[in-house]
């Protein structure tokens, strides 16, 4: 029997362009990236030189601070080059591909008997462990703490996610195996939330050996630090992790096969898509390998606006260009319009039939279930912060939105601990960004205070 969980605050941004329930192409990259920067405050080092030949499987980069935990090939080819950044930060590690796709054997124990530290150990030098989330700050988890529970979120309510009972409705076998093994390395058990709509159809209500919870409500529903806040929230002093269904899945895999596998299904979205649909890919692909899915023309077809690629979600994804590649942790693309031009009388025109308003400035909240091509225009600058209430309509924790971030920007640490800086990530506020009217960068400003609680709490 689950706990069953309704949340009434969030919204369901009315997106065009969702994918439809079809697998059209399997990717097989010529170049694929390790970025470090997919990984929050990690110092890599460098394992491998350009030139190098690489398996699925094989060491490219190490974290200094804990040099057990390395970063793994997504396929098998040749290094081909070593991107840096400023003062010779590393920045991408690209691999040409083979396109054989050959795996480096990985001896693993057999789960059902082994050692929790046997178990870590096969983790962190498969390249799987850093799959895996640690909550307080969303980073890589020090494989020495135990985590008094681990949550896994069964569905994704960003805009455009991805189905994941479709995307992973070969791989129950391995996330139950997965299931299994993450609950050898905690005594608190694996806590696995669903979507109360879709509880009795999804494969995953199936899982064994999982406490199951049911949540139902709009966007932020699907994502764990909601889920985690009401179910067992996190106090100072106290680790989760956290790990999706992918990750699961590869988990699984690793020790029923002995590779290291990756591969994904992940959704090709948003408004300037031709054909939204879902493709075969790994993590690291480069965005020119979807260009056939890129509309061009869009609906301005006499003056078509650039299109952005989006690594993920419009809230939370990373805007990486029409040749950058796929983050570590993203399951879906999103390309939409870039919205680099000014709209005269914008918010004074009374009808405006074609754009969203959270707060019913213009008159699309008489259609609800209409879906907009929105772009990336900001429509006007940055205004004073000023308290509004209008984030607490959107964020469905026992917080207050305003205080945390005004105790953030005065760096004051003890009330940070005290509104709530464990319970959150970027992601957790991305609505309050996307409704702000002051159109504050909220996203940057959580992120500059989690870096500060762990610089000060270290």
């Amino acid at each position: 029997m689950s706990n069953h969980i309704r949340l009434r605050r969030g919204l369901n941004i009315p997106l065009k362009g969702n994918a439809l329930n079809q697998i059209t192409k399997t990717i097989s990259s010529d170049i694929l990236a390790v970025k470090p920067t997919d990984f929050r405050l990690l110092n890599p080092k460098l394992l491998v030189k350009e030139g190098d030949a690489v398996k699925a499987g094989t060491p490219v980069m190490a974290d200094k601070k804990n040099p057990e935990i390395v970063f793994c090939s997504p396929t098998s080819g040749t290094i081909s080059q070593i991107v840096r950044g400023d003062k010779r930060k590393l920045l991408e590690i690209r691999i040409l591909s083979d396109k054989k796709n050959e795996y480096l054997p990985i001896t693993t124990p057999n789960f059902r008997t082994a050692t929790k530290k046997e178990l870590i150990y096969t983790l962190t030098s498969s390249g799987i462990w850093p799959t895996i989330k640690q909550r307080p700050y969303g980073i890589i988890p020090n494989p020495e703490v135990e985590p008094k529970s681990i949550f896994i979120s069964g569905f994704d309510s960003s805009p455009l996610a991805p189905d994941l009972d479709f995307a992973l409705r070969g791989e129950i076998e391995h996330i139950q195996i997965g299931v299994d093994i993450l609950n050898m390395l905690t005594k608190g058990g694996v806590h696995v939330s669903l979507h109360a709509v879709s509880y009795a159809s999804s494969p995953f209500h199936k899982l064994e050996k999982v406490i199951t919870h049911s949540f139902d409500g709009p966007h932020p529903v699907g994502n764990v630090g909601i889920q985690i806040h009401h179910i067992n929230p996190i106090n100072k002093g106290e680790v989760v992790w956290t790990v999706d269904l992918y990750s699961v899945a590869a988990i699984g895999k690793l020790f029923t096969k002995g590779i290291y596998d990756i591969k994904k299904i992940i959704a090709i979205t948003g408004p300037r898509v031709n054909k939204p649909s879902y493709v075969e890919c790994l993590p690291g692909m480069c965005m020119t390998d979807i260009k056939e899915y890129a509309d061009n023309l869009g609906e301005k077809k006499r003056e078509p606006l650039p299109v952005r690629y989006v690594s993920g979600n419009i809230l939370t994804g990373d805007n990486v260009g029409a040749e950058g590649f796929l983050g570590f942790y993203h399951n879906q693309i999103t390309l939409l319009s870039e919205g680099s031009y000014h709209e005269m009388f914008g918010w004074v025109k009374p009808f405006r039939l074609k754009k969203f308003s959270f707060s019913h400035s213009y008159f699309s909240w008489l259609t609800p279930s209409k879906k907009y091509s929105m772009d990336t225009n900001l429509n006007g600058g940055e205004r004073a912060f000023v308290m509004t209430g209008i984030y607490e309509k959107v964020l469905p924790m026992d917080i207050y939105p305003m205080h945390l971030l005004k105790a953030i920007l005065a760096e004051d640490i003890d009330r940070m601990e005290a509104l709530g800086i464990y319970e959150i990530i970027e992601e957790d506020f991305a609505l309050c960004e996307f409704v702000c009217p002051s159109k504050t960068e909220i996203q940057e400003i959580v992120s500059k205070g989690i870096d500060l609680m762990i610089k000060e709490m270290s």
